[in-house]
C-alpha cells in the first residue's frame, strides 16, 4: 500500500510538472514565434508607415504578452515561497483603487468602472499595496479580455460584513459554468474554448491573485449564473487580520 501510494504521488508529481513544463513552453514560445514572423516580413518587404506602425503595434503586443507571463511566473514563486515577507500599510482601499483606475484608464478605455463603497466611510485596512493592486490589474483585465459586450462594464462594491470586508468585483463577461467554477484558480487552466485566439492568457492570473489574497489572509471564490451571464469574484478580508 505505502508503495502504491508512493507511485501513485510521485506519477502526479510528474505530470504537474510535465503539463507547467509544456504550458509555459507554450506560452512563452507563441509570442516569440509571432515576433520572429513580424521581423522577417520587415527584412523582405518594403513596407510603408501605416504597415510598420500596424506590425509594431502587433510586436509591442507580443512583448507585452511575453513580459507578463514571465512576470507572472516569477511572481508566482514569490509568493508561494514561505521566505516572502510583505510590507503591509494601512491605506483606503477605495482610494486605491479609484487612483488605480485612473491611473491605467488608457488599458480599459472602452470600459465602465463603478465603484461603489457601502458604508461611505474610509476603508482602511493593511495591505501590500503593489500586491493589491496587481491583484486589481488581474481582475480588471480578465473583466476585458474576456467579454463579448459592445462596452464592457465593471463594478466593484467594497461592504463591511461582521468581522470581514466584502470586496465583489462584477463584471457582465462570457461568464463560466459550473464545471470551471473551482477550477479556474489552478495554474494553467484556461476555461473553454476562446473564440478569440488573441485573448488567451497563461491562465496564471487567478491563481497569483489567490496567492495574493492568501497572504492577506483572506478568501477568494467565484459565482456565475452562467455561459454569457458574467462572473462575479468575492474577496473576504479579516478585520482586523490574523498577523
Amino acid at each position: 500500500m505505502l508503495i502504491f501510494i508512493y507511485h501513485q504521488k510521485t506519477y502526479q508529481l510528474y505530470r504537474l510538472q510535465n503539463n507547467f513544463i509544456n504550458s509555459f513552453t507554450h506560452e512563452l514560445k507563441t509570442p516569440v514565434t509571432s515576433l520572429r514572423l513580424y521581423l522577417e516580413t520587415f527584412l523582405k518587404y518594403d513596407l510603408g508607415n501605416l504597415e510598420r506602425e500596424k506590425y509594431i503595434r502587433y510586436m509591442l503586443n507580443d512583448v507585452n504578452r511575453l513580459s507578463q507571463n514571465i512576470s507572472s511566473i516569477l511572481n508566482i514563486a514569490k509568493l508561494e515561497s514561505k521566505s516572502y515577507k510583505g510590507e503591509f500599510k494601512e491605506a483606503d482601499l477605495v482610494v486605491i483603487t479609484q487612483k488605480f483606475c485612473d491611473n491605467n484608464r488608457h488599458l480599459f478605455q472602452n470600459c465602465r468602472i463603478d465603484i461603489e463603497n457601502r458604508s461611505g466611510n474610509p476603508v482602511l485596512y493593511p495591505v501590500d499595496i503593489p500586491l493589491f493592486e496587481m491583484m486589481l490589474m488581474n481582475f480588471l483585465t480578465n473583466a476585458v479580455k474576456y467579454n463579448h459586450s459592445e462596452k464592457p462594464e465593471i463594478r466593484i462594491v467594497f461592504q463591511k460584513i461582521d468581522r470581514y470586508l466584502k470586496i465583489r468585483i462584477m463584471d457582465n463577461g462570457i461568464g463560466l459554468e459550473k464545471k470551471d467554477i473551482k477550477k479556474i484558480f489552478k495554474k494553467f487552466y484556461q476555461v473553454g474554448r476562446i473564440e478569440n485566439m488573441s485573448a488567451r492568457g497563461s491562465g496564471l492570473g487567478l491563481n497569483l491573485t489567490q496567492n495574493i489574497i492568501k497572504i492577506h489572509k483572506g478568501k477568494i471564490d467565484a459565482s456565475s449564473p452562467g455561459k454569457g451571464e458574467g462572473t462575479t469574484f468575492t474577496v473576504l478580508l479579516p478585520d482586523p487580520p490574523e498577523r
